[in-house]
């Protein structure tokens, strides 16, 4: 479900002009909450995630049924308008691909001084066949 995820998120930022469809993978500001090292220099924007839980929902014939992925999705970014506009429309994005995103986003930490955070909770729910997904 982290790659979905990432995908979206990586739509949004080229839609946003964050990035180009000749941005190499490795370039792509998306990293995983809490990876950047304190040497590492932050770019001016960047999306992060932390999945927070995943756990079966239901079960059938002692198979898992139904998983819920919880994530945070944090947006960083020098301009508090940047990072306001691109939590609303990575919350967008979710939604219209099924995600459920039960808050309108919240304020989250920086390392850095010069950065603004902006987060959002979301929620997936998938439903599995055998025990094999079906997304």
């Amino acid at each position: 479900m982290e790659d979905k995820l990432i995908e979206i998120m990586t739509a949004v930022l080229l839609e946003a002009g964050i990035i180009t469809a000749a941005t190499p993978a490795e370039e792509v500001p998306i990293f995983r909450q809490g990876s950047l090292g304190e040497d590492d220099k932050y770019p001016d924007t960047f999306l992060t995630f932390w999945n927070s839980a995943d756990s079966e929902l239901t079960a059938y014939s002692n198979e898992t049924a139904t998983v819920v992925w919880r994530f945070d999705a944090n947006v960083y970014s020098t301009s508090a308008a940047t990072a306001y506009s691109l939590a609303g429309s990575l919350r967008a994005a979710l939604k219209a691909a099924g995600w459920q995103t039960p808050d309108r986003g919240h304020d989250v930490g920086s390392d850095e001084p010069t950065h603004v955070g902006r987060g959002i909770s979301v929620t997936y729910i998938e439903t599995l066949q055998g025990g094999q997904s079906n997304a």
